[in-house]
């Protein structure tokens, strides 16, 4: 079992010193959110608080994950990175695969591409996208990535992207693996299709069990079983080894285990009782498992 530190919405220039402590401790990986720009006036929904409420992001710092990723990769070795999760669809593909491809040759393949389709509609709006067709592009998406950042020249024809024969360089020495977030269904479906995994956004025991069973399921019907797959957990049950040893015969492989609960208000920790929690967590969890 691996194990993702998980740390938002703090202040910007703690990220470099727990990047290199969360290395030091014995960390798996870092996961690193996408928020683009919070809307004055809005009547979306958050779909993963119980009530809906999106206020807590208000005023809540987001470095851009190309960036952040990049600036942590620089002081660590061996500490893997992954969005959870990049919007995908309000960006362009062939700028977003020249990020994906520049970023996994900066971090030698320490890169993951979470993604998933923003619960936003005002993230489509300010960057000139188009809502109602996003999981249909996304899917055009993950194919131009993964195409451009092969080697070679490639060109793609499709329903809603139209690219001439190009090639990239640097690229990747392997492929970057394309996880998939969300819960619902048709989150589930796309990341037994076509990813390389998926990511659980957080839930009580009952419905991350459910997800677990469908998404399986699903992979069996795509024919997909027998493949690598990572799953990455982020469980509301705690880190107990007797639940550990549940997921991981569920076929779980990452716990996203977060330093603090994202949602949560109050006064910001500061870095050396967030260095503090991670060695904590390291010590008592990760180095048992």
């Amino acid at each position: 079992m691996r194990f993702s530190c998980a740390e938002t919405m703090g202040d910007p220039s703690h990220y470099l010193a727990l990047a290199k402590a969360a290395e030091a401790a014995g960390w798996s990986s870092f996961i690193v959110p996408d928020s683009i720009a919070y809307p004055e006036v809005s009547d979306s929904k958050y779909p993963y608080t119980p009530d809906g409420d999106r206020s807590f992001l208000e005023d809540k710092p987001f470095i851009e994950p190309f960036v952040l990723i990049a600036a942590m990769a620089a002081v660590t070795e061996n500490l893997r990175f992954t969005t959870f999760v990049l919007k995908l669809p309000v960006r362009h593909p062939v700028l977003a695969a020249k990020s994906v491809g520049s970023l996994a040759v900066l971090s030698n393949d320490r890169f993951g591409l979470g993604v998933g389709l923003s619960p936003w509609p005002e993230d489509f709006v300010i960057c000139g996208q188009e809502w109602k067709n996003r999981g249909k592009r996304m899917d055009e998406m993950i194919e131009i990535i993964r195409g451009l950042n092969r080697g070679g020249y490639y060109e793609f024809h499709g329903d809603y992207y139209d690219i001439p024969s190009i090639k990239m360089c640097p690229l990747p020495s392997k492929p970057v693996p394309v996880l998939i977030g969300g819960h619902s269904e048709a989150a589930l479906r796309r990341a037994a299709r076509l990813g390389d995994g998926w990511m659980h956004a957080g839930s009580d025991r009952e419905s991350l069990d459910a997800l677990l069973l469908r998404l399986n399921t699903l992979r069996q019907e795509y024919g997909r079983e027998h493949e690598a797959f990572e799953i990455h957990v982020l469980p509301y049950e705690g880190c107990a080894p007797e639940e550990i040893k549940r997921l991981e015969d569920l076929g779980v492989t990452d716990i996203i285990a977060p330093l603090r609960h994202p949602y949560a208000g109050g006064p910001q920790p500061t870095l050396e009782q967030k260095i503090a929690d991670l060695e904590s967590f390291a010590e008592m969890v990760i180095s048992k498992v």
